[in-house]
């Protein structure tokens, strides 16, 4: 990183995926998503957050946790999950702080006990995230609707956000998964960025990592805003300061081309 720091002057890669919340660049997209996930929270219901790799879903499901007061609601964040029933089931109940070795039924039992006391003695809105949830099994994600059934009860108690790629929404489109599309209270699928927020997203990202200089003219904007996703443009942007600071400098040229080649 010496090597590019002594030609644009950044400290650190411009393009690092475990941002801050509030270092966040707001596009339209992300704001209109964090607003969908605050009125979810509010109905405490079942939303679905899809987007392509590097849109930003979780980066903004994230931002929106860490905005929430710590005395009203309480984040349980499950990454991805690839295991059954059981396994999932476990991996909550961790989170919860709860004992995990223990049966299928009486995990499911222990969830509930837990999300009742925060609801009920601790006035306090639990909130589920589940990351990565395209991989999750069928039967999973049938079991995780169940979660948020409470009987004699008007108002849902546990608030669960399914966060995943595009094929995620495909799949809750098949009459298997009705009931639990059923009770969606929010849907949002993240686009790309717009067209004009590509430079000050770039701008934002690269002064972030410690440079001002303007690295990115409007022709090499028109061919980064063809590639659509967030993800191939930040690649592209990356190889492209890698090879013009090659140019600059031969040994960083040798070093570049050698692991090129390889």
């Amino acid at each position: 990183m010496a090597m590019y720091k002594k030609v644009y002057g950044l400290t650190h890669y411009p393009f690092e995926k475990d941002l801050e919340p509030d270092k966040l660049f707001g596009s339209k997209a992300a704001d209109e998503l964090e607003a969908r996930l605050h009125y979810l929270l509010k109905l405490r219901g079942i939303g679905l957050v899809t987007g392509e790799v590097g849109s930003g879903k979780t980066s903004i499901c994230r931002k929106m946790a860490a905005s929430l007061n710590t005395g009203l609601y309480r984040v349980f964040y499950v990454p991805l999950t690839t295991g059954n029933v059981t396994d999932i089931y476990k991996s909550i109940a961790w989170e919860m702080g709860l004992t995990t070795e223990r049966s299928l039924a009486a995990l499911y039992r222990s969830i509930h006990m837990e999300v009742n006391r925060l609801c009920l003695e601790s006035k306090i809105r639990p909130v589920l995230i589940i990351d990565e949830a395209q991989y999750l099994r069928n039967e999973v994600l049938e079991n995780l609707r169940l979660l948020t059934n409470y009987e004699m009860d008007s108002q849902n108690r546990l608030c669960m956000i399914f966060v995943g790629q595009a094929e995620l929404r495909r799949r809750l489109s098949l009459s298997v998964h009705e009931p639990l599309a059923q009770r969606l209270v929010v849907r949002y699928h993240i686009s790309g960025l717009a067209k004009e927020e590509l430079l000050p997203y770039l701008k934002h990202r690269l002064e972030l990592a410690g440079t001002q200089m303007d690295l990115f003219e409007q022709p090499a904007l028109e061919a980064l805003f063809q590639r659509q996703t967030v993800c191939h443009a930040k690649s592209i942007c990356w190889h492209t300061l890698i090879d013009v600071a090659a140019l600059q400098m031969p040994s960083l040229y040798r070093l570049t081309y050698s692991y090129r080649s390889e």
